[in-house]
C-alpha cells in the first residue's frame, strides 16, 4: 500500500523541518522538497497535501524563488505560509507589497471559524508574524479568512480549488492553536488517514531491509549513540546473522564511552551481535592535526570513518552493504532534500567521501525525526536508558573542540563534560533537559589559581530544552548547580582556568558548537 505523503515545497524557510516535523505530529507522512524539484516528481509522488514554506525574498523581485503554476492544478490540496502565502496570491493574480506596518512577533488574529481551516480555533487567537510584505489584494476566488489590526489578509482561502494561505506561522509554537490548524488542513482539507506510526514503520522496515539485502553481507557502522543503535538492532532483527557492527573508537568519544558501548553491543551484551571494536585513535588525531576548520574536520572524519570500514570489511570478506544510522534533519542540514543552505556537513551525508567501497549503503532511520527514532527504539524492545540516552554527533568531541584537535585537548573536555553530566544527573535534571554537554573554547585567558598566575583555557557549558532538536532554547540550570560545576571543573580539570554557560537558542546557534 502508497503511504500517504504531505509534501512540503521549500523556499528557503527557516521552519521547513519544523513544518514537516509538526505534520508528523498529526500521524501523517511528511517530506521535503525544494522549490527546484521538477513538477513531474511532485505528481509522481501522488501528495495528499502540499505545503509552501516561508522564505526571506519578496516572491515579486527578479530572482526570487517560485514554481509552476501547474502546481495548482494537479489535485491536491495547497497551504502556503508567509512567503509561501504571497506566492501563491502572486502567482494566481493576486498583488503583494511592502506592508505598511512590519509585524514581528506574537501578534493576536481573528479567523473565520466557519473555514475548515480554523475549525475548534479560537475567534481571536495568538499567532506567530514575520513579514515585511503582505497581500495588498487577493488572487480572484479567494476570500479573507483572518485579519490582524495591521493585516487585513492574515488568511486566505478557495475552496473551489482547495487553496489556502496563512501570512503567520503555525509551526511555530509561538501561534498557540497552530498545531489544531495544521491538523485541520491535513485532515478536514487534504483527507488524510494519518496512519503514520512507528509500529508499521519498523515492521514494513524489517521486511524490507531482508527483501533488498537478500543473503548478501551488511556492515554497520555502530557508534553507541541513539541513532546508529537503533539501526543496528533494526537489521539484527531483519538480517540476523548477516550483519557484523563495526565500532570504531576514534578517540573523539566521552569519557569511558568506548568501553559502556562494547559492554551493551559486544559479546557479552544482550544482542549477540558480530560486534567488532577498532581503536583508531592515533590515526584520527594524526589526519586531523592542526586542522582547525569546522567543515574540514567533519570531512576528515568522515572519510576516515568509511576507510576504516573498508579495512575491516576486506577482513570479514565480501561486504555488499553499508549501515549508517543517517537521521532527516542530518539530510536536510546537509543540504539534501531541501532549499536551505548547507547548515554542517553531516559525516555519514553530506561528508561522505566520493569513492565508498560498497554496493549501497542503507539507512534505514533516513525518513525519520529524533523523538521519531526513539519510538522506533521502544517499538524494538531498547532499553530506555539506551534509547533515551544523551545525543552525541559522529564526528564526537571533534566538533566540541574549537580549533585544533589534540589528545591532550580531548582529554580536557572528556574529564569536563563527565563533571558536567554528573551534577545534571546529581540534580535530578537529566530527564528533563534534551541534550547537555562542556565543549572547549579556543579561547586562553588569565587567571590565577594557588597565588600563581595561569594562562590556561576556558570550557563552554550547554545545556538546551527542545522537542525535536530543530529549534531549541537554552535550559534555565539552577545558578548552584552551575557554580558547583564550574568550581569542580577549575578544580581537577588541568589547563582549565574558566568557565562559560551558553545562552544562546538555536536559532541562531546551532545545538553542537561547529
Amino acid at each position: 500500500m502508497k503511504r500517504e505523503t504531505v509534501v512540503v515545497l521549500d523556499f528557503g524557510g527557516q521552519y521547513n523541518q519544523l513544518i514537516a516535523r509538526r505534520v508528523r505530529e498529526c500521524g501523517v507522512y511528511c517530506e521535503i522538497y525544494s522549490y527546484k524539484t521538477d513538477i513531474e516528481k511532485i505528481k509522481a509522488l501522488q501528495p495528499k497535501g502540499i505545503i509552501f514554506t516561508g522564505g526571506p525574498n519578496s516572491c515579486y523581485e527578479p530572482g526570487a524563488p517560485t514554481y509552476t503554476t501547474e502546481i495548482f492544478d494537479i489535485g491536491a490540496p495547497i497551504l502556503g505560509i508567509c512567503y509561501g502565502s504571497q506566492l501563491m496570491m502572486h502567482l494566481l493574480g493576486g498583488t503583494i507589497g511592502k506592508a505598511p506596518v512590519r509585524e514581528y512577533g506574537k501578534i493576536e488574529v481573528t479567523v473565520d471559524q466557519n473555514s475548515r481551516l480554523f475549525t475548534d480555533v479560537s475567534e481571536k487567537t495568538i499567532c506567530w508574524m514575520s513579514h515585511n510584505d503582505y497581500v495588498a489584494e487577493m488572487a480572484p476566488g479567494f476570500t479573507a479568512i483572518a485579519h490582524s489590526d495591521n493585516c487585513p489578509y492574515a488568511a486566505m482561502e478557495n475552496t473551489e480549488r482547495s487553496l489556502y494561505a496563512t501570512q503567520f506561522h503555525p509551526e511555530v509554537l509561538h501561534t498557540k492553536e497552530g498545531q489544531k490548524m495544521l491538523s485541520n488542513f491535513v485532515y478536514n482539507i487534504c483527507g488524510c488517514a494519518g496512519d503514520w506510526r512507528m509500529d508499521s514503520f519498523v515492521e514494513q522496515s524489517i521486511a524490507a531491509i531482508r527483501e533488498k539485502v537478500g543473503d548478501g553481507k551488511v556492515l554497520c557502522a555502530l557508534s553507541g549513540g541513539v541513532d546508529s543503535s537503533v539501526a543496528a538492532v533494526l537489521l539484527s532483527k531483519a538480517v540476523g546473522e548477516q550483519l557484523t557492527c563495526v565500532f570504531v573508537d576514534h578517540g573523539l568519544l566521552r569519557k569511558n564511552e568506548g568501553d559502556e558501548v562494547e559492554a551493551v553491543f559486544g559479546p557479552d551484551g544482550p544482542y549477540k551481535l558480530n560486534f567488532i571494536r577498532v581503536n583508531a585513535q592515533e590515526r584520527f588525531y594524526s589526519k586531523l592535526a592542526g586542522v582547525t576548520e569546522p567543515e574540514r574536520k567533519r570531512k576528515i572524519i568522515g572519510e576516515e570513518f568509511i576507510r576504516v570500514f573498508e579495512k575491516e570489511a576486506k577482513k570479514i570478506g565480501a561486504v555488499d552493504f553499508l549501515v549508517q544510522g543517517t537521521i532527516y534533519p542530518d539530510v536536510v542540514e546537509s543540504g539534501v532534500g531541501g532549499e536551505s543552505t548547507v547548515i554542517k556537513s553531516h559525516h555519514n551525508v553530506g561528508g561522505l567521501p566520493d569513492y565508498v567501497d560498497f554496493k549501497e549503503i542503507i539507512e534505514p532511520l533516513r525518513d525519520l525525526f529524533k523523538d521519531e527514532v526513539r519510538r522506533a527504539g521502544l517499538e524494538l524492545g531498547i532499553p530506555d536508558y539506551l534509547v533515551y540516552r544523551q545525543p552525541f554527533p559522529g564526528p564526537g568531541l571533534g566538533i566540541r573542540i574549537i580549533g585544533d584537535v589534540t589528545a591532550e585537548k580531548v582529554a580536557m573536555v572528556q574529564d569536563a563534560d563527565a563533571i558536567w553530566r554528573e551534577e545534571i544527573a546529581n540534580a535530578g535534571l537529566d530527564k528533563t533537559i534534551s541534550q547537555y554537554f562542556a565543549a572547549l573554547t579556543n579561547m586562553r585567558s588569565v587567571g590565577v589559581m594557588g597565588d600563581e598566575r595561569t594562562y590556561d583555557y576556558a570550557i563552554a557549558l550547554r545545556a538546551v530544552t527542545t522537542t525535536d532538536f530543530m529549534t531549541a532554547e537554552s535550559a534555565q540550570v539552577p545558578w548552584e548547580v552551575i557554580e558547583k560545576t564550574t568550581s569542580r571543573i577549575v578544580n581537577e580539570v588541568k589547563h582549565i582556568n574558566r568557565v562559560f554557560y551558553d545562552c544562546t537558542g538555536k536559532p541562531p546557534a546551532t545545538i553542537e558548537f561547529e
